[in-house]
């Protein structure tokens, strides 16, 4: 079997990945692979829990492999590229692995994307399917589906119903197992993740079985699970903490239990946490203020399992990282990464001041990190600067994106997080903001110019400009500041009106302003860009 040579991808210089595979970074292990070996170790123990269904190891592994019987009976193979647009329900699981068993690609598309962000999906990867639910938070996902199909002939769509049940999985598990064999190399892509972006348009990032299992196999001892962890996925089950930080894939490979809730608020986690004994849950700041702000319901449930909690996917302020150990009895495990690949931990027996202080160390030591200057000069240790960085888990270029690739990569494979990070001598790094426009709400990314731009096509609005403002529970609040044509009563434009508009035109609840002021005229550069940051201290 020849590598898969997929258009679009960036592919690693063959010096570099020949050293990463030599020094043992890069394995000759597939994802579904190392499921599977698990599976075989550990067929009748558990593996997942969701509401009333319980499945062990050989059910799971089973399920998938009847599942990538019917999908290739669809037609679906390798290098085909698939959007799972699901829930946290086992479903997704199902599915995501039968793609890798079929040597597809999945693209995680979280639930809450809507038609905006779903066609471009289809159309920028080339999709072959589309596999959805029949309605999420509202929204009638079907009539989605039909769009997809009316407008991409030949795209193959799979609708279960709002529980990730329904007569079409009925169908593809009525399929006789495929057999479990080799049918993707390690090197190729096994995924692409998505990502908000600065570019109006969410990020479509390409990773091979080979960085992401790098990545999941050593956060696995860093995050100390095991075959007894009993993981809650409490956030998105396609974001990247969920999947390898060490995530469900991570899980999986230790042959523990996934315990996966529909939310993370505490009367939907609580329970779960005592119900299945609970050891070790990931979750992003938001979450972390209401389990602590929720002492009344807290008290009713018994939260003496949980062992640890992972913090990421925005910064958490340090008032409420000193409340975690006291209140909630868990170690926090602070933790600061991006889809693009790198990932950080504060390790399970650090000090209590690095704990509350600091995001943590990197996971390999093939990563490489330059912090610098607005002049491209390295900084002192505990100096504010932008991160850049690469290695063996961290892509070369977003799929199909030369031109974002071009501002976003240096010439020498280095990867701009737009990050502001300070490193202290021992290396542990202290996130300070972010360099880019791009809002960070609670851990969802939102890409000011695509709201931008649909909030432009509202009759009356002149012009546009969204940014991100502190606020202390999300981390930040998407605000829009517009500019009325002349004439126009400002009445007519209200935040009500705009949201209303937005989800009109199918844009994610997520990326909804939560505020909007109407002004004369904009805050302006000596340059004449407008100043964002004037915005954002108004």
């Amino acid at each position: 079997m020849e590598p898969l040579l997929l258009d679009g991808f960036v592919p690693y210089p063959t010096d570099v990945a020949e050293r990463y595979r030599r020094v043992g970074w890069w394995r000759d292990e597939t994802l579904h692979e190392v499921f599977f070996a698990s599976a075989g170790r550990n067929p009748g123990k558990t593996a997942v829990v969701h509401d009333d269904e319980t499945l062990t190891y050989g059910d799971l592994a089973d399920r998938i492999l009847r599942v990538a019987a019917g999908l290739s009976g669809l037609g679906i193979g390798r290098g085909d590229r698939v959007v799972v647009h699901l829930p946290n329900v086992p479903a997704f699981l199902i599915v995501v692995y039968a793609l890798w068993e079929v040597g597809a690609i999945p693209i995680f598309a979280p639930a809450a994307h809507r038609r905006t962000e779903i066609t471009n999906f289809v159309e920028r990867a080339g999709a072959r399917g589309y596999v959805t639910v029949a309605e999420h938070d509202g929204t009638d996902l079907t009539a989605l589906a039909a769009e997809l199909v009316a407008a991409h002939p030949g795209l193959v769509t799979i609708v279960l119903d709002p529980g990730g049940r329904g007569p079409e999985l009925d169908r593809l598990l009525a399929n006789a197992p495929l057999t479990h064999e080799r049918r993707s190399l390690p090197q190729d892509v096994a995924l692409l993740q998505t990502s908000g972006g600065t570019t109006g348009r969410p990020k479509l990032i390409p990773h091979t079985h080979e960085t992401y299992w790098h990545s999941v196999r050593l956060s696995i001892p860093l995050c100390g699970i095991g075959p007894h962890s009993v993981q809650l996925i409490a956030v998105p089950i396609c974001h990247s903490m969920a999947v390898r930080s060490p995530g469900w894939l991570g899980v999986f490979a230790s042959g523990g239990t996934v315990v996966l809730a529909p939310n993370g608020s505490p009367d939907t986690a609580f329970p779960l946490i005592e119900k299945y004994g609970v050891t070790q849950a990931s979750i992003v700041p938001p979450l972390v203020m209401a389990w602590l702000n929720s002492s009344s319901i807290r008290g009713k449930f018994d939260l003496s399992s949980l062992h640890s909690l992972h913090v990421g996917g925005a910064k958490l302020p340090r008032e409420a990282a000193r409340r975690v150990r006291p209140e909630l009895g868990a170690i926090l495990q602070q933790g600061f990464g991006m889809a693009e690949g790198l990932v950080n931990y504060n390790r399970l027996d650090v000090d209590e001041e690095t704990s509350v202080t600091c995001q943590g160390l990197p996971v390999s030591p093939g990563d490489e990190l330059l912090v610098i200057d607005d002049d491209g000069d390295p900084v002192g240790p505990g100096e504010p600067g932008h991160l850049l960085t690469r290695g063996p888990s961290t892509i070369r270029g977003y799929f199909r994106a030369p031109e974002l690739n071009a501002s976003a990569f240096t010439e020498d494979g280095f990867y701009r997080t737009g990050d502001i990070i300070r490193r202290d001598e021992r290396g542990y790094i202290t996130v300070v903001g972010r360099s880019k426009d791009q809002i960070n709400r609670g851990g969802e990314k939102v890409a000011p110019e695509e709201v931008e731009n649909l909030i432009l096509a509202y009759e009356g609005v002149h012009d546009v400009s969204v940014v991100g403002i502190e606020d202390r529970v999300l981390g930040e609040r998407v605000k829009g500041f517009v500019v009325l044509r002349e004439g126009v009563d400002p009445s007519t434009v209200t935040l009500a009106r705009i949201r209303a508009h937005l989800r009109e035109c199918g844009l994610a609840a997520y990326k909804m302003p939560d505020a909007l002021e109407i002004v004369e005229e904009f805050p302006r550069t000596a340059y004449g860009k407008i100043s964002k940051l004037m915005q954002r201290q108004a």
